[in-house]
């Protein structure tokens, strides 16, 4: 019964609504007839009923807040993937972290505080959730912290160690990719860029 009233209560409703387009219709025809508005002129009418039931909350919204820090990894690189790798284990219980792979053809700098692949291949970068960069020994220490691994690089907050430290990263950013075995960057980041002009051009050929 009580089914039956709640249909009995829609009913009126909708039969408002049927009668408001086919007025709002005729209208539409009576001013055509009498010249103010061209035969040829046309209007959509949408109406959407309202509903307490709430909307699911789209992913990228939630995805804004469900992150401390975004790390910006060099998939590429098989000794900092050892990390990556044990980063995103101990992110499994935190959720903190955020990984985008930077050797993805798909990576946008849009997407990512404007950093360029160029960029980011040069050293690491860590993006916070308030939208600040992070580099080279500091992003370490978000990231580490972000895991609960703080402790690791505690002491690198000070002087002269962080100097120490961020001197010591240098070296190895500037040698990576001849110490893991990879052609200098140069060449990897003008490979890109070919591979990037190809699949436009593959693009123009499919779409014509």
């Amino acid at each position: 019964m009580a089914s039956m009233a709640r249909i009995g209560s829609i009913l009126p409703r909708r039969t408002l609504l049927r009668h408001s387009i086919s007025s709002g219709s005729s209208q539409i025809s009576s001013l055509k007839e009498r010249g103010f508005l061209p035969n040829n002129a046309r209007f959509d009418f949408k109406c959407k009923l309202h509903s307490s039931v709430k909307e699911p909350i789209p992913t990228e919204l939630k995805e804004k807040h469900s992150w401390k820090v975004k790390m910006l990894y060099d998939g590429d690189c098989p000794l900092c993937m050892r990390e990556v790798n044990m980063l995103k284990e101990r992110n499994k219980t935190f959720e903190a972290i955020k990984f985008v792979d930077i050797s993805s053809k798909d990576y946008s700098p849009q997407e990512n505080q404007g950093l360029e692949y160029e960029t980011v291949m040069g050293r690491i970068h860590a993006i916070m959730s308030d939208g600040t960069v992070v580099t080279d020994v500091e992003a370490f220490r978000k990231l580490y912290e972000a895991v609960g691994l703080g402790w690791v690089y505690a002491i690198t907050k000070y002087e002269p160690v962080a100097s120490i430290a961020n001197a010591i990263y240098g070296v190895w950013a500037k040698y990576r990719m001849q110490i893991t075995g990879r052609p200098p960057l140069e060449v990897v980041i003008e490979n890109r860029r070919k591979l990037a002009v190809n699949s436009l051009n593959l693009s123009l050929l499919i779409s014509d």
